[in-house]
């Protein structure tokens, strides 16, 4: 399986070919529409797409972790992660198309 990543710039043009509307209205729509979700997690607020899955912020609280070359203690900070968990749909889609990537 050929791993391939999907670019801002494909995923423009894929939304123009979609819609057929203009490139630079599809890139404005699809560029708002990251930045209305980053903006929610940035408040801290869940961020729920139906069918596709959903985002949320978690803290972590600060903790010792250790340097694996080293084996030395190293203090961690508190931090902010993202987490996305996949909806049942997407987990469906995904698993169906792997077995046709692998000839299934």
């Amino acid at each position: 399986m050929k791993n391939q990543t999907l670019t801002r710039a494909e995923l423009f043009e894929d939304v123009h070919n979609e819609l057929g509307l203009p490139r630079q209205e599809c890139a404005s729509i699809v560029e708002r529409t990251l930045d209305l979700v980053i903006e929610s997690l940035e408040k801290g607020e869940t961020v729920k797409l139906s069918g596709f899955g959903v985002f949320q912020v978690r803290d972590k609280s600060a903790r010792v972790g250790r340097n694996p070359k080293t084996g030395k203690s190293a203090p961690i900070d508190p931090r902010r992660v993202i987490s996305f968990r996949a909806s049942q749909i997407m987990k469906a889609r995904v698993d169906a198309g792997a077995g046709k990537a692998l000839g299934k």
